[in-house]
């Protein structure tokens, strides 16, 4: 079996398909994570935001935004955003899965939704929203030597935050937070490996954890 179709076989695995559709009661939002094979190896596109952005500017993150009352669902949502924000055609995404979601700072339910894209893939930002497009080998978000992370008191979790630098261009960025959450988890439910430092949910099933601490988090809203 090829790289593309382990991955995908071992990504299904952590679908969680329509189980929280039924939340209604918090603005629904939605993130594409695109994947690709280049000469063997599983990379993942990341995007720089707009330093014009009202939230969270200069950071970054994955393609996607808030649900619009025309998406059908949260694939859409992502779908669309990524062609608004990076000039991504949805019909050249693979989706392969959606991950449990999660509540943003802002309180933003927040669905990851994994998809396939050609390695040829040439992004067109839209300057609005987003000032640069990277692309990262998978495997380096297992590794410690460019992370670091810290307890956040009042979420009670560990932030984690990696320091990239493109070994052509020289240029160098941070990604910390949920997207540093979210590229860990991939790295871990992708390449079947566990990082080499320390987070703060069960590597071999995560779902089960990420419910329960969903769960938690909607109770005391």
């Amino acid at each position: 079996m090829d790289l593309k179709k382990r991955v995908i076989a071992s990504l299904k695995k952590h679908d969680v398909g329509e189980e929280f559709s039924h939340i209604r009661s918090f603005t629904r939002a939605s993130v594409l994570i695109p994947i690709f094979v280049r000469d063997g190896e599983l990379y993942i596109l990341l995007t720089v935001r707009s330093t014009e952005l009202k939230h969270n500017a200069g950071e970054v993150c994955f393609p996607g935004g808030k649900a619009d009352p025309q998406d059908r669902d949260e694939i859409d949502t992502a779908l669309r955003e990524a062609h608004e924000e990076i000039g991504l055609p949805p019909d050249e995404v693979e989706v392969v899965c959606k991950f449990c979601p999660v509540l943003n700072q802002r309180d933003l339910l927040v669905t990851p939704v994994v998809g396939f894209i050609s390695e040829s893939f040439q992004a067109s930002p839209n300057p609005n929203e987003v000032s640069e497009v990277f692309c990262v080998p998978l495997g380096f978000f297992l590794e410690d030597e460019n992370h670091s992370a810290y307890l956040v008191p009042n979420i009670g979790r560990l932030t984690h935050s990696f320091i990239f630098t493109d070994p052509v261009t020289g240029k160098v960025n941070q990604v910390w937070g949920l997207t540093a959450f979210l590229v860990i988890l991939m790295a871990i439910l992708s390449l079947e490996k566990k990082p080499k430092f320390n987070v703060d949910f069960n590597v071999d099933n995560p779902t089960p954890s990420f419910r329960r601490y969903l769960e938690q988090r909607l109770s005391k809203l």
